[in-house]
């Protein structure tokens, strides 16, 4: 995270990435890779993105720059990094990896914990029990898997 000083709301919008859009990468022969990449679109590629699709792609960064700025000139400098290596300590949490799993410490530290968001009361997409098998969960979580 680098430190610009400024105590921006929004993202800046810089043009080199708001003209154009581009999508996957193309092979050594200058081929697209349809396998490894999926279907091309063109149309991806020739429209202009919108403005506010760039400033909500980078809001999560921005809000988060805010913060560190705010606590480093309240606080001073050592207020963001404790925060920072906080979070890197939280996140050294491991479970296993069957069922929903919350991690509650990183909400606490990255404020999450005073809002609801659709993950709240709705759930994750991606933990829906249906499609996880916790056999091949555990198998990948310690390199077991089919050799």
């Amino acid at each position: 995270m680098s430190y610009d000083g400024s105590l921006r709301l929004i993202p800046a919008i810089q043009p080199s990435r708001a003209t154009v859009a581009v999508v996957g990468r193309d092979t050594e022969y200058g081929v697209h890779d349809s396998m490894r990449e999926g279907i091309r679109s063109v149309a991806s590629e020739v429209i202009a993105r919108h403005p506010v699709e760039n400033i909500e792609s980078q809001w999560k960064q921005t809000q988060e720059q805010l913060r560190m700025t705010m606590h480093r000139q309240t606080f001073g400098l050592h207020a963001p990094l404790r925060l920072q290596m906080e979070k890197a300590l939280v996140n050294q949490v491991r479970r296993v990896p069957v069922g929903p799993v919350r991690n509650f410490g990183l909400d606490i530290l990255e404020n999450r914990d005073a809002s609801i968001e659709y993950e709240d009361f709705l759930g994750d997409p991606q933990w829906s029990t249906n499609t996880i098998d916790p056999h091949v969960a555990m198998e990948h979580a310690l390199g077991l898997g089919h050799i």
